[in-house]
């Protein structure tokens, strides 16, 4: 099985580039991800330039400011009721003429359909930066239409990894998670063959330390307190509970195909070394650099070449100490359950996912509590039970799995409140 993310095609691109700056479409542009790679195209203007931008529609003058700002053709809303707005907020800026190149406003696209129609468009390079797995369709489509694949998404290929499979081309696929990125470059130094295992550092998240028993009375704020990085509120919450780590090593198997067997779980509290690869010589690889997302963004837009100055490297000059401790299995039991519905494969994944959303989204709203969020997903993935071997996976089952686990965790989270 040929990798999805295979570093080793460094020579060999799968898209060419054109001449002059690199064209990108960024989905999901208003979140963390999306404002740090803008970030990062702004600050290199002769190697990129955004086409276009996707968003949920829930900020709509930070969207019109950036559309204005890097002169895109399209824009697109998931929620139709933005467009209005959207187009005011536009018209207004453009009006001041502070924010960019002046010429037409951009083409608004609306719709639950609309990341999807955008992912497809003319381009090099998708950075699909959306939450959740809602971001499935756009990769499907980007792969589809040939393009290089930017993945912050990881819910897109945990979900549908066979599908993904199915249409990416070796190599098309370039991982942004800071996890997968660390493996991605330290598997440049060896062949397939020489590599004995994959190691994915968590940092631990607020909760390193603690047992079950002290978990049960976590609050909302000390749940999205992380001590290294600042990310959205699901992804932080699923840092706490460790199942962002589950999803990881899911995506690990799927992006370079190493047997669970052989990819383990170190916890790293400074966050510096983000993952490491383990050779059949007994020598490891490791990718160090400070918790900045803007690097492995910058990498991915990128590659096969490096972005200069993209994020601050190490300060060698100071005194450091670099930890590392095995994982509380029992305190944190997200990895190993992540482990099972991985193997499972089928539609198991996507039923974790989706069970999980919910989980987290019931947690913040006060109706769960913090151990209640892997438990119900538990019991969930076990009410689901084994897939059928013998049935190829569509898009259609996936979405019939999702919507079954957001009922069956919705009716678990109403119990368990009365």
């Amino acid at each position: 099985m040929d990798s999805l993310a295979d570093p080793h095609l460094r020579f060999e691109p799968v898209v060419a580039d054109p001449a002059g700056p690199r064209e990108l479409v960024i989905l999901g542009s208003t979140g963390s991800i999306g404002t740090q790679a803008i970030d990062v195209v702004l600050r290199n203007p002769d190697r990129f330039r955004v086409v276009g931008l996707s968003a949920a529609g829930g900020r709509v003058d930070l969207l019109a400011e950036q559309a204005l700002r890097l002169g895109v053709r399209t824009v697109a809303v998931a929620r139709p009721e933005a467009v209005e707005p959207l187009r005011a907020a536009l018209a207004a800026k453009a009006a001041i003429g502070t924010h960019g190149p002046s010429g037409p406003l951009p083409t608004i696209l609306s719709g639950p359909d609309a990341a999807t129609e955008l992912a497809g468009m003319e381009c090099h390079s998708v950075l699909n930066g959306i939450t959740g797995s809602i971001g499935l369709a756009p990769t499907l489509a980007a792969l589809s239409a040939g393009r290089v694949l930017v993945l912050a998404n990881k819910e897109s290929l945990i979900v549908g990894g066979p599908l993904v499979k199915a249409v990416a081309r070796p190599g098309q696929i370039v991982p942004v998670d800071s996890e997968h990125t660390a493996l991605f470059q330290g598997l440049m130094g060896g062949t397939r063959r020489e590599v004995r295992k994959l190691v994915v550092t968590a940092s631990g998240g607020p909760f390193r330390g603690r047992t079950r028993e002290q978990l049960a009375g976590v609050t909302r704020e000390q749940a999205l307190a992380h001590p290294n990085w600042d990310m959205g509120p699901v992804i932080t919450i699923n840092s706490a509970t460790l199942v962002n780590k589950g999803l990881e090593v899911i995506e690990a198997h799927l992006l370079y195909d190493i047997p669970f067997e052989r990819i383990e779980v170190v916890v790293h509290p400074q966050s510096i070394v983000h993952s490491m690869v383990e050779f059949t010589d007994g020598s490891t690889l490791a990718q160090a650099s400070p918790p900045d997302m803007r690097m492995p963004i910058a990498l991915g837009l990128g590659w096969p070449d490096r972005v200069p100055d993209a994020a601050p490297g190490c300060d060698w000059t100071k005194a450091a100490t670099w930890e590392f401790f095995p994982l509380d299995t029992e305190a944190f039991p997200s990895v190993g359950l992540a482990r099972q519905v991985g193997a499972q494969g089928g539609t198991a994944p996507a039923v974790f996912n989706a069970a999980n959303e919910e989980c987290v989204e019931a947690f913040l709203q006060g109706r769960l509590p913090f151990t209640g969020i892997v438990d119900t997903v538990a019991k969930v993935v076990a009410e689901h039970g084994e897939p059928d071997p013998g049935t190829s996976l569509t898009l259609a089952d996936v979405l019939a799995a999702e919507s079954w686990a957001r009922a069956a965790t919705a009716a678990y989270v109403k119990e368990g409140s009365r």
